[in-house]
C-alpha cells in the first residue's frame, strides 16, 4: 500500500473518510488508499457476511460488513472484509468505528496476502476482545484460522477442502469451507 498523504492527524483522516467515496487505512499519520477487489474477492466477502447474518439472526453476536471500520489499540484504522461483535457494540467516531470485534475475516488477494498475514494481523492481535481471525484465499481453496489461546498465543489451523468444517468458538458456530466459495469459480487446492 502506498500513502496518499504525509503526516495527517486522525481527526483529518476521519474528515476525509466522511467525504470520500473510497476507503482508506490510517496508521501513524499516514493515509493509505485501499484497493478494490476481484469478483472472487467480492463474492467470498458477500458469502461470509450473508452466512453469518443468517446464522446469527436474533443471537447475541452480530456480523458487520466491510463498511464497518475497526481501530486497533496499536493505532491501525482499517476496514476488514467482515467482523463480528458480541453483546453491545463498542463504537466511537459517531458510530462509524467498532472497538470490540471477537471475529475478523479478511479475504486474501495477491496484493494484500502478505500484509493481511503479517503487519495487519500484528495490529489485530492488539484488540483484547478478538478471539478468531480468518483468512480466506480468493484464488484457491485455503482458509487459515487463527484462534487466540492466551494473551500472546494463537493457534493456526488450515483448511484446504470444501468439505472441511471449522469451529468458531467466539460465536459458537461451525462453518463448512464450501459456504465461503459458493458461486466462485476457482481453483485448485494449494
Amino acid at each position: 500500500m502506498q500513502a496518499i498523504k504525509n503526516q495527517v492527524s486522525r481527526e483529518d483522516y476521519l474528515k476525509l473518510e466522511d467525504i470520500s467515496t473510497e476507503k482508506h487505512e490510517f496508521y501513524q499519520g499516514q493515509v493509505f488508499a485501499m484497493a478494490g477487489g476481484t469478483f472472487q474477492h467480492a463474492r467470498i466477502g458477500l458469502n461470509v457476511t450473508t452466512e453469518l447474518a443468517v446464522r446469527l439472526r436474533a443471537k447475541p453476536c452480530q456480523p458487520m460488513n466491510s463498511d464497518m471500520r475497526i481501530v486497533t489499540p496499536s493505532g491501525l484504522n482499517t476496514y476488514p472484509d467482515a467482523s463480528v461483535y458480541c453483546g453491545k457494540p463498542e463504537l466511537t467516531d459517531n458510530n462509524k468505528t467498532l472497538l470490540n470485534p471477537v471475529l475478523i475475516i479478511e479475504v486474501l488477494s495477491p496484493s494484500t496476502r502478505s500484509y493481511d498475514r503479517g503487519d495487519k494481523f500484528h495490529h489485530y492481535r492488539s484488540i483484547p476482545s478478538l478471539r478468531d481471525y480468518l483468512l480466506i484465499d480468493s484464488e484457491t481453496i485455503l482458509v487459515e484460522h487463527y484462534q487466540r489461546k492466551g494473551t500472546y498465543e494463537w493457534n493456526l489451523h488450515e483448511y484446504r477442502q470444501l468439505t472441511d468444517v471449522l469451529s468458531l468458538v467466539s460465536i459458537e458456530q461451525q462453518l463448512t469451507v464450501s459456504v465461503f466459495y459458493e458461486g466462485v469459480e476457482l481453483l485448485i487446492s494449494r
